[in-house]
């Protein structure tokens, strides 16, 4: 099975950002063959970040176009012929996607299905829907599954899916159940077609929509709750370079905050100095290490890992033992990006926090990967 699926696993990614979704699917051997993102300099930071990682460029190329404007124009025919084509090469075509979900968001706006983002997550369904992909992967915040309201769109966009051949399965997962040094909890729904899956040996019946084995636990490395319960370290007054050793030994150092600075070595990296200038240095020495009760100016504490990153929509996140904000290269450690990728130097502060903000964390994104591909390969049973 693993031979079949070899180089075989294509995708078109959508509401792209600056691809961390992308590079997670990338690196565990997916190909993307087709770049949709709207925002120009969410764009260019994608295509600038795969440049000097030395990605190779989409087969099909970067389209800086509404989703809306695909559904609704003969876009859709010509990605229709992609996946087409790429089937008459023996290769399986997916979609990936996170739309936009402020008006999901338990924080945000919570317009929800009549929001012009929140619009978007019904519109990348129907393009899944009149295109049908072999399989689809669907992310979005948790407000979107957990919020009654919301919860009933949801629904709506899974049963539209099953009703076009799908066969599904969700799960609420959180990032640091992979390593990810951030409480950041996320839905994710993934789709198969059920011709696509037959095609693979997997047993389904006529009645099959849901998926009832699929592997969500394999790529976890640490059970959230257990994380939890775990004696962290309390909030500490703050004092600028301070020296604050780690007392508690059974913690897992990797999930911190301190371990990924030093990993991405974040005071040498490319993005090291873009920060945000501290116009009011008081209020940056009253806030505690660690004190994450206000809505915003959370202060991080280097022995405990992030809250959620939401940059650029109102968070604004501090540094452990320094007066100012977190930079952009401290950002992306946050979100476990690799050492090496890099924002471009020309894309504005504000555009650089709001896309690592909106992105999915790397190792997130590299285990949903993973397990896609260990459901693919494995057990053919649907018990």
């Amino acid at each position: 099975m693993e031979d079949l699926l070899k180089n075989k696993l294509k995708l078109l990614s959508f509401f792209s950002g600056a691809g961390f979704l992308d590079l997670g699917f990338e690196k565990s051997g997916y190909e993307i063959l087709y770049v949709n993102e709207y925002h120009k300099p969410f764009l260019e930071a994608y295509k600038y970040s795969r440049e000097k990682l030395k990605i190779q460029e989409p087969k099909y190329g970067h389209h800086q176009v509404d989703i809306c404007e695909i559904l609704d124009s003969k876009s859709k025919g010509i990605i229709k012929e992609l996946i087409k084509k790429e089937h008459s090469n023996s290769n399986f075509v997916g979609f990936i996607g996170g739309p936009p979900c402020p008006d999901f968001s338990v924080g945000g706006k919570n317009r929800g299905r009549h929001g012009d983002k929140g619009k978007l997550s019904g519109t990348y369904i129907d393009l899944i829907c009149r295109t049908l992909p072999d399989f689809f992967v669907f992310e979005n915040v948790k407000g979107l599954w957990k919020t009654k309201k919301h919860r009933e769109f949801f629904e709506e966009l899974k049963y539209k899916a099953q009703s076009y051949g799908y066969v599904t399965t969700e799960r609420l997962i959180s990032s640091i159940e992979y390593g990810v040094p951030q409480d950041r909890d996320r839905i994710i729904f993934i789709g198969f077609k059920k011709n696509f899956l037959l095609e693979l040996g997997k047993e389904l019946t006529e009645e099959t929509v849901t998926i009832k084995n699929f592997p969500w636990e394999h790529d976890i490395a640490f059970s959230k709750e257990n994380i939890a319960q775990l004696e962290w370290p309390d909030i500490t007054p703050f004092y600028e370079n301070s020296d604050l050793p780690l007392l508690n030994k059974n913690i897992p150092v990797i999930l911190t905050v301190n371990h990924w600075f030093e990993k991405n070595d974040v005071n040498n990296h490319q993005n090291s100095e873009d920060f945000f200038q501290p116009k009011a240095l008081k209020r940056f020495h009253s806030i505690s290490e660690g004190d994450s009760s206000r809505k915003s100016f959370k202060r991080l504490h280097r022995w405990r890992y992030s809250p959620t990153a939401a940059y650029g929509n109102n968070e604004v996140h501090l540094h452990p033992y320094k007066a100012r904000r977190i930079s952009v290269a401290e950002a992306l450690a946050i979100q476990s990006l690799p050492r090496d990728f890099v924002l471009p130097e020309n894309m504005t502060l504000t555009n650089k926090f709001k896309t690592i903000g909106n992105g999915v964390p790397y190792l997130a994104s590299k285990a949903i990967a993973n397990t896609i591909k260990q459901y693919l390969q494995g057990n053919n049973v649907n018990y």
